[in-house]
């Protein structure tokens, strides 16, 4: 089974956690993509609207008539449906490989329900080998590329890349993640942090992985 038989097996799974006439969210990527797909074709009408993680999600829902609302309308989400980059026992993840990490963060952490989809692939003992993206005011760039290397890491710009919210994204390399959720508030602590894709104060409820054995639902590990 291929990477995107596998994510789209993921995507499948995840519809069954909508329920009709209900506001959910919605995050960004390439499987969340499939997920997008598969609940307009699967629940056609059914779904009253979405919150969006990013202007690209946004504009697939559209297009499939999917209306897309602005979470300050609703408040709370019955349920987020988004991928990750990596997670590790706890349900711990690692997110913003395409950049929408800051919104992403927002809609997880205003949801009642946070179910993760992804391929096998990206169940991991250690978080660290994806490097940690970390939202920045583009003026304190500098600022922050220090701080982060006195922490142990090697940040490097992402070329080309602006966020939704317009600012700037460290991806920092070199990382060994054991204690996420300690390293989440620390990194957040620094000036001109935006957010950092560390999910560990709010990590995922439920991870479900398409592998080549079908699909596997996962929950925190105590």
């Amino acid at each position: 089974m291929t990477p995107e038989d596998k994510k789209r097996i993921a995507a499948e799974a995840a519809v069954g956690y909508v329920r009709p006439d209900t506001v959910i969210g919605v995050g960004t990527g390439s499987t969340v993509n499939h997920f997008i797909d598969l609940l307009a074709a699967e629940m056609a009408g059914e779904v009253r609207a979405a919150v969006s993680s990013s202007e690209a999600s946004s504009e697939r829902l559209r297009g499939h008539g999917i209306p897309v609302v602005d979470l300050n309308e609703v408040g709370r989400l019955d349920v987020y449906v988004d991928g990750a980059d990596e997670s590790n026992a706890r349900l711990h993840l690692i997110k913003g490989g395409g950049g929408a990490l800051t919104r992403e963060k927002i809609v997880a952490a205003a949801s009642r329900e946070f179910v993760c989809i992804a391929d096998d692939s990206k169940l991991v003992a250690t978080l660290g080998s994806f490097p940690l993206p970390v939202e920045v005011i583009p003026m304190a760039r500098e600022l922050v590329a220090y701080a982060l290397r006195e922490l142990g890491g090697e940040p490097r710009l992402r070329d080309g890349t602006v966020t939704d919210n317009g600012n700037h994204i460290l991806d920092v390399h070199g990382l060994s993640i054991d204690d996420a959720l300690t390293l989440e508030t620390r990194i957040n602590q620094i000036t001109g942090v935006v957010c950092n894709g560390l999910f560990a104060h709010r990590p995922a409820d439920v991870l479900i992985l398409g592998t080549d054995h079908g699909v596997e639902r996962h929950t925190a590990a105590t």
